[in-house]
């Protein structure tokens, strides 16, 4: 069982697990908390949990509530694309049933008769592993294409777990430490409360139902975080204070690699797992499966994770205590209790280490560490592919001031070893293939990563280091402002509408960067964009 810290913050039960099948739905109770789930979909209807019926949306169909979902495209002349699906299962089995532990699985197959209704995938969804004890509950997912020519090719793109929570309870959101605050309601998006900005997404709210939100700008993508940084997220109710958290152990089943960025949390109150999402990637990022193509992954197990304290007590100190479980989880990974096979246990799984070193003459004689380097193993490619992979699983580390590094609990398989060094050009590929078997501990040694270059750096501007953080970012219109993001260096360029600033300040040619007496701090716009000149109207 995971770490000891299973009880949320005011809540204590020693009571076994039950589980009580009905005819339309199934509950499980460990005395902390109540799941309620839909027979034989596989929806969660409800999670109650200290003193609260439910804290999911009540006001939601049954079906709008807790749901895993995926947008697939049929790759053939059948013409579906985009489809977005609720994944409803159609059987329902008891995977596990002790005091200890209730695991349990909703499937939905597929066949070539349900071609152009539903993704081509077999879905066996656990909800949910819950086990004594524990302030919160388990979710994975074990996706299947079959490697048959009847099965229909297809685009993933996106699958993910999303909750949707009381708005009557759950204002405050926390996505990180600097990106935490009270939240407008889902209701100041509307019409009459909100003006629709450039996309649908962003919206600016002149009417809300909390005054003092009047004036901002409510877009969910100012909350998006890379893969490395999304652990936990979540939300807090006041009254009574309670947390719902999700926790994320590890990358390992995410597509994209560390940098790539997924939603999270946002006003609804909603609250996303995303595994896999296109969201500022595009299609490089949709995993395509041919006709006949096998493949297999496990999405998941993520912890979903409620605490409290006690009335008179801070509720905001239970986004700590969410920070602190998270790290709980962490160290579980990989869980010992998924019953599937598909999920490999610690013993089943191997370890890889070395040191990576960077040998640039032009900067020193010798070697240098790969200080601050990531390390990661991903599936066989060119340098650089695992941005671009997304159908199977990698793993990741960074690497210490001395360029050493260690990843552990990898997963059996064929894998190449990729890394970057920020302040350096380039991707780094080490040229033998990497085979992971249960148990091994393979030692790789010195890897030396030589950057491209073709004689001394004459100048540069800014910092390679796969980010645009030291690069000047303009103040935001006053009509389109976040207050979370004032005085939030960090976080400033996530400021709606910036790219309109390019335009007021270089409103006829682009910027001028002198070498030798511009300061790429001041000087160099964070990112290169085209600038408004007319509206142009007429038939074409």
């Amino acid at each position: 069982m995971p770490g000891n810290h299973h009880e949320g913050l005011g809540t204590m039960s020693s009571s076994g697990v039950k589980l009580l099948i009905k005819d339309h739905h199934v509950v499980i109770d460990n005395g902390i908390l109540q799941l309620t789930l839909s027979k034989p979909r596989g929806l969660v209807t409800g999670v109650q949990y200290n003193g609260l019926d439910n804290v999911l949306e009540i006001l939601n169909h049954e079906g709008n509530r807790g749901y895993w979902d995926v947008v697939w495209s049929a790759l053939d002349e059948s013409g579906r694309k985009g489809v977005f699906e609720v994944i409803n299962a159609t059987t329902f089995k008891v995977i596990v049933e002790t005091e200890e532990q209730v695991e349990v699985s909703f499937s939905r197959p597929w066949d070539p008769s349900l071609k152009g209704k539903f993704a081509p995938i077999n879905i066996d969804k656990r909800l949910f592993v819950l086990l004594r004890g524990s302030s919160g509950f388990y979710t994975y997912a074990i996706y299947e294409h079959l490697g048959d020519e009847e099965w229909q090719a297809f685009s993933l793109g996106e699958t993910r777990i999303a909750f949707k929570l009381r708005k009557d309870k759950f204002h405050y959101m926390a996505v990180a430490d600097d990106r935490r605050r009270f939240m407008p309601m889902p209701d100041d998006r509307l019409a009459g409360r909100a003006q629709p900005l450039a996309f649908q997404e962003a919206v600016s709210l002149i009417n809300p139902v909390v005054p003092e939100f009047k004036g901002e700008v409510d877009d969910k993508y100012q909350y998006t975080c890379e893969n490395r940084d999304l652990m936990v997220h979540g939300w807090i109710s006041h009254d009574p204070p309670v947390g719902f958290w999700q926790i994320t152990p590890s990358n390992e089943f995410r597509s994209g690699g560390p940098l790539k960025q997924n939603l999270c949390s946002h006003v609804g109150p909603t609250c996303l797992s995303v595994f896999v999402g296109a969201h500022y990637a595009g299609d490089d990022q949709v995993p395509k499966f041919g006709q006949g193509e096998q493949w297999k992954k496990v999405f998941g197990p993520v912890f979903i994770y409620l605490n409290s304290v006690m009335n008179g007590q801070d509720p905001l100190t239970l986004w700590d205590d969410a920070k602190r479980q998270m790290i709980v989880e962490v160290n579980s990974w990989p869980y010992s209790f998924p019953a599937s096979e598909d999920f490999p246990k610690s013993h089943q799984r191997g370890n890889v280490r070395g040191k990576l070193l960077v040998r640039d003459r032009y900067i020193h004689n010798d070697d240098m560490p790969g200080n601050g380097a990531y390390v990661g193993l991903a599936p066989p490619g060119d340098a650089g592919s695992w941005q671009r992979e997304c159908k199977d699983y990698q793993f990741w580390s960074e690497a210490d001031c001395t360029g050493d590094f260690s990843l552990n609990n990898i997963r059996c398989g064929e894998y190449n070893l990729y890394a970057w060094v920020p302040g350096f050009l380039g991707d780094y590929k080490y040229h033998l293939p990497i085979t992971i078997t249960p148990g091994c501990d393979i030692n790789v040694g010195n890897l030396v990563y030589e950057p491209p270059r073709d004689g001394p750096t004459l100048w540069e501007i800014g910092i390679p280091d796969r980010s645009a953080a030291e690069f000047y970012v303009p103040e935001p219109n006053l009509k389109y402002v976040n207050q979370l993001f004032v005085n939030n260096p960090k976080s400033n360029f996530r400021q709606y509408g910036l790219w309109e600033r390019y335009g007021e300040l270089y409103p006829y040619d682009d910027l001028v960067f002198i070498v030798g007496e511009s300061d790429y701090r001041k000087d160099w716009f964070y990112a290169q964009v085209p600038r408004y000149k007319f509206n142009c109207i007429g038939l074409w």
